[in-house]
């Protein structure tokens, strides 16, 4: 290992530690915490009452435990409101009826504004993290401090200053004992699965392709008494700040998938992206094309792609190159190098992810079990993201040891809807775009 490697080792390693030094502080849970049966009920808060929100809680209200909704918090009460009305709604059902008895939150339990979090964790016995990814290192941070179990949407931040908080964080999780479940739901899928038990077939893995191309998602108008916090927020996707880009916030799944089976993470990457035909002033200052080799440590190479261009090839796939075979993934297909299928997923019995990942997570609670340790391997896939993302802005050459003790911090520091974000619009309307050549990292 090179000196100034070792260096940015050493200097990652004390900053994490000083992280985790402030959550230390709150006592480590005794198994005597935990819950040891199902005469239990476990007490869920939701934070964050989006649409993701609103189906991961009433993924975790299906499990088979015993567990009742609590708490909500949201910075907007309309979206907690339309949240609410929806759980309650006969159209979310567990298949013998609706989740209106494991739902009770009355007026005092539901808290808005940026405070509102800390609030909500302190009601409860597992947390539901779902707001934009932006907030999730100081809300998974305040759930690690107050002693919950967790599940928290991916990505786990949208920087490195935020990557390295998660981590310390996680850190505090595992002393204490804390279940943490992060949605890269292909973990918890079946067919995953087992590719994943039998990816020696394919021998050595030496290259590998990932995707995640369609159209885009929605965009929602400024209104005119929006201050521009709040047009921020509303239209979070496409702050950087809040989201992390595309490549994070969606593209994460496939990157997730390949660093899985590869064991590890990539060393450097390099790439380009832009933005060809999503650029408006409802656009904010993400891209809307990533393209990016990432190199892991035994040479092996990751191309990685994400899109959203209307019009253009849909794909949401993995592939994985061996010295013996190929794994495609999203066949659920095993075949050597002259196409002779080694193994096929019968996908007829595959499951739904997004279910078994609250299902096992809530299992394990009521049983009083440790069993999940998401909050690394999220932290670091999420990296991963950033990293692309990193590369794709400035076009040079990014390595990870110097990228993940990056002194980059996106967010404001102070939270109110009066507050000025860390973007704002020039005179005509438009944000400021990372420029491939003129943006600069390291």
């Amino acid at each position: 290992m090179h000196a100034d490697k070792k260096s940015s080792r050493r200097h990652f390693v004390k900053q994490t530690s000083m992280l985790a030094g402030g959550l230390m502080a709150a006592p480590i849970l005794s198994r005597a915490n935990f819950f040891s049966g199902s005469s239990d009920t476990i007490k869920i808060a939701l934070i964050g009452c989006g649409g993701r929100g609103t189906g991961a809680a009433s993924q975790a209200l299906m499990s088979k435990q015993n567990v009742k909704l609590v708490a909500m918090a949201d910075a907007f009460r309309d979206r907690l409101d339309g949240c609410l009305k929806e759980l309650l709604s006969d159209e979310i059902t567990d298949g013998k009826g609706s989740l209106r008895d494991k739902i009770d939150v009355p007026e005092e339990r539901k808290f808005t504004g940026f405070d509102a979090y800390a609030k909500a964790i302190a009601l409860a016995d597992v947390v539901i993290l779902t707001t934009p990814p932006g907030f999730r290192p100081i809300h998974f941070e305040e759930a690690v401090k107050q002693g919950k179990h967790i599940f928290m949407e991916k990505p786990v931040a949208t920087d490195p200053v935020g990557i390295r908080k998660v981590l310390a964080a996680a850190e505090v999780a595992k002393q204490k004992k804390l279940n943490v479940v992060v949605g890269l739901q292909r973990r918890y899928q079946n067919s995953y699965r087992e590719m994943f038990q039998r990816k020696d077939m394919i021998g050595d893995i030496t290259s590998a392709q990932a995707w995640w191309n369609n159209d885009g998602v929605w965009v929602r108008p400024r209104t005119p008494q929006q201050t521009e916090m709040e047009y921020q927020m509303r239209n979070w996707y496409y702050f950087v700040w809040l989201c992390g880009d595309h490549i994070c916030e969606q593209h994460i799944h496939n990157i997730d998938v390949i660093n899985w089976f590869k064991d590890g993470f990539p060393v450097k990457a390099q790439g380009m992206g832009g933005r060809q035909v999503r650029k408006g002033k409802d656009n904010g200052e993400i891209f809307d094309h990533h393209y990016v080799e990432y190199t892991y440590a035994d040479g092996s190479i990751l191309n990685s792609q994400c899109r959203h261009i209307p019009g253009t090839m849909s794909r949401v796939d993995e592939y994985l190159v061996g010295t013996k075979g190929t794994i495609k993934c999203d066949a659920g297909t095993i075949a050597d190098h002259k196409g002779n299928v080694l193994y096929q997923f019968n996908l007829k019995t595959e499951n739904n992810p997004y279910q078994t990942e609250h299902d096992e997570l809530f299992a394990a609670i009521a049983k009083g079990e440790y069993k999940f340790w998401d909050a690394e391997r999220g932290a670091k896939s999420t990296m991963t993201s950033i990293l692309g993302r990193l590369a794709t802005y400035s076009g040079q050459v990014i390595e990870w040891d110097k990228a993940i003790n990056l002194n980059l911090d996106l967010h404001p520091t102070t939270y109110t809807w009066d507050t000025v974000p860390p973007l704002v619009p020039n005179a005509d309307g438009f944000y400021p775009v990372a420029v491939p050549g003129v943006t600069k990292y390291v």
